[in-house]
């Protein structure tokens, strides 16, 4: 991390007014709060009041980001029942460009946690969903477990629209669910809680030169080392509007440290057998699912060019019955085409195979795959569009449960990949 500037103010007890403040001036603090979303001074203050709510006293270190407007100001009077809450933006190491992507959100992650071990922090938060849409509690609910319950990871369960958020949905969260044992609907945030222990452990395992993704890799890390884990309801965020004809660079933008985590960890997971909840905190907050539906031909059309023209690399990646199988569903008109659970559950299983057993550039890989996810979620469109369609949320279970009960087929793959070929 960079060494830190000179040019904030930090405010805390009327009575303590600091100047141009380092980690070495501040010493210490309890919680350190890194907000990586775009942010004003009234949104961060609307942060700090929440935290104010933790049971204190409490010091803690608000970061946010040195290209933002400025730093903020704490007008809340101080008791001795209110944290105090310092306002550092140059502790967050400086970017000449935004923070996009994943390795770059990654590398601001590792910011924030070598921010919470130079304070000696025993705990420290990341915001990174947008603060206007963030409620006020937000902040607290993050950071309430971490001292409340003794939590090693906090993690957001966000109440979402159909078509919101379903890279995770589809591969992400079902495939950490069967993989390690814990149904976590959101393992890659972005907003979480992180203990002390948990913060130290992700800098040794970046020191000690292992490729960690410190927003990839914090959930897999605390389910392998079987620390506590808590969810949260966090209400709605907004996501990013998809971009379905571009979904390429997204595929493999997030699905590599995934892949690469799975890879590290598989002596951890293969051990696994059944998945079991996690607490969860709060009460779910229910949407109006939105009446928009998604347009499925271009998906199809994607999904048919791919069987044309990406034989070749399936051939690799995919066993003969696979490419069977999709080979059929090709031929299917729009109104009849449905991708079973179990096919597209061994396809992520085969895809993270070759990705482990670099049978192609890893890139190309994951890139090639996007016909096929464009498939499944044309399909999963069409099942929530049907007469008597079940819930997102109990269709999004089935495919949960397709991927545990798939995984004796990519533990078998996994051990002998050359004489397990069906």
């Amino acid at each position: 991390m960079q060494e830190p500037t000179r040019d904030a103010n930090v405010e805390a007890d009327p009575g303590l007014q600091l100047t141009d403040p380092t980690a070495d001036q501040i010493g210490s603090a309890d919680l350190v709060v890194g907000i990586l979303a775009e942010s004003d001074s009234n949104a961060i203050e609307k942060v700090c009041d929440a935290l104010r709510r933790l049971p204190g006293p409490l010091r803690i270190a608000v970061l946010h980001d040195d290209q933002q407007q400025g730093p903020a100001t704490a007008n809340s009077e101080a008791t001795q029942e209110h944290a105090f809450v310092f306002h550092v933006p140059s502790l967050l190491a400086k970017r000449d460009a935004p923070v996009t992507g994943i390795l770059s959100v990654s590398e601001t992650y590792q910011s924030v946690f070598s921010a919470a071990e130079k304070l000696q922090a025993r705990g420290c938060c990341i915001i990174a969903s947008k603060l206007e849409v963030a409620t006020t509690p937000w902040a607290w609910r993050i950071a309430q477990p971490l001292f409340e319950s003794q939590a090693d990871l906090v993690l957001p369960h966000y109440a979402r629209r159909k078509f919101e958020g379903l890279l995770n949905a589809s591969i992400i969260a079902p495939m950490m669910r069967a993989l390690y044992g814990k149904r976590v609907n959101n393992p890659m945030g972005p907003d979480f809680g992180v203990s002390q222990r948990l913060f130290e452990k992700m800098l040794a395992a970046k020191a000690g030169g292992n490729q960690f993704n410190s927003m990839a890799s914090l959930t897999p890390t605390a389910l392998c080392q079987n620390l506590q884990i808590i969810e949260v309801h966090f209400g709605s965020r907004i996501y990013p509007a998809t971009d379905w004809s571009n979904m390429s660079s997204a595929l493999a933008d997030v699905l590599t440290p995934v892949f690469v985590d799975m890879e590290r960890n598989a002596p951890c997971w293969q051990r696994t057998r059944v998945s079991v909840p996690v607490r969860v905190i709060g009460e779910p907050l229910l949407l109006d699912q939105d009446s928009t539906a998604v347009d499925t031909r271009p998906m199809l059309e994607s999904f048919q060019l791919g069987n044309r023209e990406l034989q070749e690399i399936w051939s690799l990646v995919l066993p003969p019955a696979t490419l069977f199988e999709l080979r059929k569903l090709s031929r299917l008109s729009v109104e009849q085409f449905r991708m079973p659970d179990e096919l597209w559950v061994r396809i992520v299983y085969d895809f993270a195979l070759a990705h482990r057993l670099r049978t192609i550039s890893r890139d190309h890989l994951l890139r090639s795959m996007t016909p096929l996810y464009l498939g499944w979620v044309a399909s999963y469109a069409h099942d929530l569009t049907v007469a008597g369609a079940m819930s997102p949320e109990r269709r999004l279970e089935g495919l949960s449960l397709a991927y545990e009960a798939g995984k004796s087929y990519l533990v078998s793959r996994w051990r002998w990949p050359d004489r397990f070929n069906p």
